[in-house]
């Protein structure tokens, strides 16, 4: 209790120069002194204790982090899970085959029988969190090199999450905040049966597409269900037919009475990442070198992607997650460059630096904040190239199915053929298993194209730093070259692999062509001069001397740590944007069904509608979801302050009714992740009487919703 306290005392010396209710993402302990009164304010009618508990249940407990990227959050007694469409996406995809597409046609379990298992999918549980910073910085000195301090860190790391683990009942993760100046351990538990209930067709789950994609106003029924299962006596296990649906400790209850503008809105869940004590030079780094190589490397392999998707419904289901990701983080960086420039984001963190150093160079600071600003331009100076050629490389990486095979397949193939044959014996099953599922997840022809025009693009545009050795001797001749690479190597071929198993040998795999220009690839992009080395350990310690000393001299507003994938709060109002004449409805928060209908395009991959969505539109036949002035809303905006990884989240009112779902930002505040623009930025929600609608009215399944606990 004593280090809480020791916490609290400087969270709340701080708070006074917190601007906005909209701005921030809070940790639930801190709720009850930092921000209850205002929320209340807002129209909060819950205590601290009732959205944090560690003792008794809580809102808490009924909002899971989904498959270690999304959120999700718990609708009934027996484990029913909601999260985004594009959050299930892979899971769908997996499930699906070219006679029985999910993802294409949508699918609804009529009884708990039918409800579908994809081979892995996880949802973590948050059981409690509390602060170890003194017990860690205890134990670090001034003096310590970066290499030192991580070893320290991670020794006592160690110590904290075995000693709150229990035995291995729990998952727990000590996590850095404000760059290193804070600790926290969060405690979990995590469940791996987690069964598909249902997702509706991808015309209405991905209706838009990449062009409606972070924009507004939209009308995205981006949902789908799934359901926690557990052993006969509540506790996680593996799949099996004798597990049961889980008997939640919490479970929200259902708002359908709608939204309102300036109702109180709050959003539980797990944003992934935010940079907003990024120093201006980072900031600018990101704008002119390693954003845009990413765009371009992203678009390169989409075009390539996109040829062999539209060929048939079987080669779009081998490429459709893959492709969706890489699409919306095309999408997400663009629209960074364009927000970060327009806004003059870097200037303005400049500007705050220059005061940041008048006051770091005071003779009362000066030993210890007097280089900082300095020591963090260096590093930017000195890494600018690198980062481009490295955006441009990772691309590489992540878009080619064998970019890193060397890591992956080929690290396994390398054991295997190392191991003893009783070891051999035990790991073949499970490595045949991995051989099939990888190519089940690629075609061969669209690889081809996909590496050979990034490599080329890599080798062409990588021009300000040198380029990995393998990729130079290609002197150009990227066709011949990646021809010879899929006839010669092992990697190609599903028998090639399957062969290997009978006569295992490590040189057949550190020899093998593609395996060899992997492993230089992820070797030549870890790679750092003395010089960069230097400059990086100086950077570490003044970024993090950076944060120490704006909050310290109160020259920078922000209170709240920057996401990094723990539970977080943010709480705001339903709020609109500015007039727009795309708008469909007469306020500019909310979208309608008659506007869904406009948008619609027959045939188009995009915008097309299902014949029912049509007809039932027409009737009029919107059920108890219809809004009380009698049209059918889609989806709505909030103020909230939210990030990737806050798909899925729970958008909640003052009772802690569920009243929407979290899936989107809009364009115009792009910057988000860097700097938080009250006027613009806003969280783009799924209206939940249009979930329920889609289930219910369009897709018959009125079972699913009879499980939840519905209010007005």
């Amino acid at each position: 209790m004593k280090q809480i306290k020791i916490s609290l005392v400087a969270f709340l010396v701080l708070l006074g120069s917190f601007a906005h209710a909209d701005e921030g993402m809070w940790f639930l302990m801190f709720i009850d002194r930092l921000n209850q009164r205002d929320m209340q304010k807002l129209g909060l009618q819950l205590t601290a204790e009732e959205i944090y508990s560690i003792n008794n249940h809580s809102l808490k407990d009924a909002v899971v982090q989904f498959n270690g990227g999304c959120t999700a959050e718990v609708l009934s007694k027996d484990g029913l899970l909601l999260t985004n469409h594009h959050c299930g996406y892979d899971a769908v995809a997996e499930l699906s085959t070219a006679e029985n597409n999910y993802l294409k046609n949508g699918f609804w379990a009529a009884t708990k029988k039918e409800e579908l298992k994809p081979q892995s999918l996880f949802v973590r549980f948050f059981v409690r969190m509390d602060d170890v910073s003194k017990r860690i910085l205890d134990k670090l000195t001034p003096s310590m090199t970066e290499a030192e301090r991580e070893k320290v860190v991670n020794q006592e790391i160690a110590l904290i999450e075995k000693e709150n683990n229990e035995g291995g009942k729990y998952t727990v993760s000590v996590r850095s905040f404000f760059q290193g100046n804070e600790y926290y351990y969060f405690v979990y538990q995590d469940f791996k049966d987690v069964r598909l209930v249902g997702v509706p067709p991808e015309s209405i789950g991905k209706f838009g597409g990449d062009t409606d994609n972070w924009e507004w106003p939209r009308h995205t029924g981006d949902f789908s269900m799934f359901r926690v299962y557990t052993d006969a006596n509540g506790n996680p296990a593996d799949y099996s037919v004798n597990n049961i649906p889980m008997k939640p400790k919490q479970h929200l209850t259902v708002n359908i009475g709608g939204v309102q503008e300036n109702d109180f809105a709050m959003i539980l869940g797990y944003p992934g990442r935010t940079n907003r004590w990024m120093p201006a030079g980072g900031i600018e780094q990101n704008v002119k070198f390693s954003y845009p190589a990413w765009v371009e490397g992203s678009k390169v392999a989409m075009d390539e992607m996109k040829k062999y998707m539209d060929q048939s419904d079987a080669l779009n289901l081998v490429y459709a997650s893959k492709y969706a990701g890489i699409a919306n983080y095309w999408k997400n960086r663009q629209g960074m460059i364009d927000a970060l420039s327009k806004f003059g984001t870097a200037k303005s963190k400049a500007i705050q630096e220059d005061k940041f150093n008048k006051w770091a160079n005071k003779p009362a600071n000066k030993e210890k904040y007097g280089n900082v600003v300095a020591n963090i331009n260096t590093f930017y100076g000195l890494t600018n190239e690198k980062a481009r050629h490295d955006n441009y490389l990772q691309q590489l990486l992540r878009t080619s199915s064998y970019g890193t095979i060397s890591r992956t397949l080929g690290k396994q193939l390398i054991a295997f053929a190392a191991a003893d044959a009783t070891t051999q014996a035990q790991m073949r099953p499970e490595l045949a298993v991995t051989i099939k599922g990888f190519f089940a997840e690629l075609h061969l022809p669209a690889e081809k194209d996909i590496l050979r025009a990034e490599l080329a693009l890599y080798a062409t545009k990588s021009v300000g730093y040198a380029i990995a050795p393998s990729v130079l001797k290609i002197n150009g001749e990227f066709d011949k070259y990646v021809n010879s690479l899929f006839l010669l190597s092992v990697f190609t071929s599903e028998e090639k692999l399957m062969a290997f198993l009978d006569l295992p040998s490590e040189g057949m795999i550190t020899n093998d062509p593609m395996y060899i220009l992997s492993d230089d690839l992820i070797l030549h992009i870890g790679k750092k001069s003395d010089e960069i080395t230097k400059a990086q350990n100086d950077f570490t310690s003044s970024y993090r001397l950076l944060v120490q000393g704006l909050r310290d001299s109160k020259l920078a507003p922000i209170q709240y740590p920057d996401a990094n994938s723990t539970m977080r709060l943010t709480y705001g109002k339903v709020k609109s944007l500015p007039a727009d004449k795309r708008s469909d409805a007469k306020a500019n928060y909310y979208t309608t069904m008659d506007g869904l209908i406009k948008k619609h395009k027959a045939g188009d991959d995009e915008f097309d509608l299902p014949t029912r969505m049509l007809e039932l539109h027409k009737q009029k036949d919107y059920g108890q979801y219809a809004d009380s002035k009698g049209y059918m809303p889609v989806c709505f905006l909030s103020d909230n302050d939210i990030t990737g990884g806050n798909s899925g989240s729970p958008v909640l009112n003052g009772k802690g009714e569920l009243i929407g779902l979290a899936f989107d930002g809009n364009i115009e505040a792009m910057a988000g992740d860097v700097i938080f623009d009250p006027k613009l930025q806003r969280t783009i929600n799924v209206d939940i009487r249009y979930v329920l609608w889609v289930i219910d009215k369009f897709s018959g399944a009125k079972h699913i919703v009879d499980e939840m606990d519905l209010v007005k």
